[in-house]
């Protein structure tokens, strides 16, 4: 009964789950020596700011589209591109993104967005560990280097590439394979870091290992990490 008992607790379901998933995230990990890390909502807490942000330029532009705007729904995609599914023309469009980056930037001034815990351990061991990280947005190149730098964060990357740099955003495929080649990245060198769909989308259709972090349920083609420090460990202990 005893042994039976000892058997039983080694091999909880619970705790064969989570072996499995420190299993995938590993060999998502191993060998590679580049690291493409998206931004918002991965390594800095920006989403309160950016709906709060989108809310407010909605309310004075666009008020019909407000009642059903959900800012989870297009997280991932680029100002623009959700400007441009909200207004009913170009023109709307355009003073629409313009008003909520307006509005966004002072929110992040004001320090709104910050980063999430581990953020920079993570990084920092990436740089110990002889990795090389790059920042893969969606953001827009002032708005992104405004974060940076109320987080401290812009000295931990070798370049960013923004929504401002690429003609294609977001789930695209096409947003990492540009990443890909202006930086001369070999794929099967590199992991990217992700939150969203629409960037898992656009990183595993460009052939990249994915981590998809902050869920415990991954979008498809993707490895789960719960959150930032659990990555800092297997940075620790890969070599």
């Amino acid at each position: 009964m005893a042994r039976a008992a000892v058997a039983s607790a080694a091999v909880k379901p619970g705790a064969v789950a989570i072996g499995a998933a420190q299993a995938a995230s590993a060999g998502a990990v191993a060998g590679r020596r580049v690291w493409l890390c998206d931004l918002d909502g991965t390594l800095v807490d920006s989403f309160p700011a950016h709906e709060a942000a989108f809310r407010r330029a909605i309310a004075e532009l666009a008020p019909a589209a407000l009642p059903g705007f959900r800012y989870a729904a297009h997280a991932g995609a680029s100002t623009a591109e959700v400007a441009a599914r909200l207004a009913g023309d170009p023109e709307t469009a355009g003073r629409l993104a313009r008003r909520k980056q307006e509005l966004y930037r002072e929110l992040v001034g004001q320090g709104a967005v910050r980063p999430f815990p581990g953020a920079r351990r993570l990084l920092d061991r990436l740089a110990a560990r002889g990795r090389v990280a790059y920042l893969v947005t969606a953001g827009s190149r002032a708005s992104v280097e405004r974060v940076l730098a109320g987080s401290a964060l812009g000295a931990c990357f070798r370049d960013v590439l923004t929504a401002d740099d690429v003609p294609v955003s977001k789930p695209d495929p096409r947003f990492y394979g540009l990443a890909l080649r202006r930086w001369r990245v070999d794929p099967d060198e590199a992991v990217v870091l992700e939150d969203s769909a629409h960037g898992v989308a656009s990183a595993v259709g460009a052939g990249l290992a994915t981590l998809h972090v902050h869920t415990a349920v991954p979008a498809p083609g993707a490895v789960a990490v719960g959150g930032l420090d659990d990555l800092v460990s297997l940075v620790e202990v890969e070599r």
